[in-house]
């Protein structure tokens, strides 16, 4: 496998590179690279074959978009080009979610950030469940016809609100959202219980993010190491912490796979990597680098082909269908997450 072989995204006939470029660290303020470097890292991306970039509004706040916007100058129409709207922009809660109001904002700020006259692909970011799905599927029909998006899809959906947002669309004589994005890894499998075969019947294409679950398959989370650290830790409490008692199963995981890499003569990165390009249900794989030398090593691990046996020994590590936390899954039930849900 390399990056000149494209893959096409579900039905829309679309070819996209199987790497794509996605945004979350670029832009301003407290994103790790800032816009001069994340020009550089985008323009080498697609110097490389990557024909596909990922953003989304809330991004630094705008920042990551305009970013995009600049450095692909040029070069727009031979890229792919997905952004998402639904989290909250500045202070005004209002300017969030996925109603009719608030997309038909969303996408003229997008569109100016970005400085195209379309969005390739407009995603929901998460779930609203304050709106109407038939109320978001019908703006998003709108903007289609209007020429400023060309497709749309979803991102952490549960399985039940993908086959919610295919039957009212099909059932109200409107297009349906056409590609899903989802966390999935060597440590967060539980899509593969359930969302890829509902992906797979209606032929949506996936964009799967966190190949490195957010460092955890880059290597640094070792057995009897120190705690690594990151931005990301430090922003999220607990889900990194090697020391936390329910983390103690996915650092063993983690370093059972890096072992595992070694004797294979791969790097930790290079196998995450493969494993989740090798998902038949897998259209691309988002990669979040904040180096160039981060891009590099990405882009050397989309030519690693995993054997069958690999494949065995990987499963034996960590099951199929496994999660270790619950938030890894990206998204949380509300019902799971909201006692007064739950109970009378």
């Amino acid at each position: 496998m390399s990056l000149s072989e494209l893959r096409t995204l579900g039905r829309t006939g679309v070819p996209i590179s199987p790497l794509t470029l996605g945004t979350l660290n670029f832009g301003t303020g407290s994103a790790p690279t800032g816009p001069e470097d994340s020009i550089r890292i985008i323009r080498t991306a697609l110097d490389a074959g990557i024909t596909s970039v990922d953003t989304a509004d809330i991004y630094s706040q705008g920042e990551a978009e305009a970013v995009v916007g600049r450095a692909l100058q040029g070069r727009r129409d031979d890229v792919f080009l997905s952004t998402k709207f639904h989290g909250q922009m500045g202070s005004n809660p209002a300017h969030s979610g996925n109603s009719r109001r608030w997309i038909m904002r969303a996408v003229e700020a997008s569109l100016n950030r970005l400085q195209t006259d379309r969005i390739d692909l407009y995603q929901a970011h998460r779930p609203d469940y304050n709106t109407d799905v038939l109320e978001t599927i019908t703006a998003l029909n709108d903007l289609i016809r209007q020429g400023k998006i060309l497709y749309y899809g979803t991102s952490v959906f549960t399985p039940a609100q993908l086959v919610e947002a295919q039957w009212i669309a099909n059932t109200n004589h409107l297009v349906p959202p056409v590609v899903d994005q989802v966390p999935y890894s060597l440590l967060v499998r539980a899509n593969e219980r359930d969302v890829f075969a509902i992906t797979q019947q209606y032929n949506l294409g996936v964009l799967s993010y966190g190949p490195l679950d957010g460092g955890w398959l880059s290597g640094r989370y070792r057995l009897g190491s120190r705690q690594p650290a990151s931005s990301r830790a430090d922003a999220l409490p607990g889900r990194f912490d090697v020391a936390a008692p329910f983390n103690q199963h996915k650092l063993h995981a983690a370093d059972a796979l890096a072992r595992l890499a070694e004797r294979h003569g791969l790097s930790l990165i290079q196998l995450a990597v493969a494993f989740a390009l090798n998902h038949p249900s897998v259209s691309s794989v988002i990669i979040g680098p904040r180096t160039e030398e981060h891009l590099t090593d990405y882009i050397k691990a989309a030519d690693t082909t995993l054997s069958d046996a690999l494949l065995d020994a990987i499963d034996d590590i960590v099951a199929p269908g496994t999660n270790f936390l619950e938030r890894d899954a990206g998204t949380v039930v509300p019902h799971l997450e909201f006692a007064e849900l739950r109970r009378r």
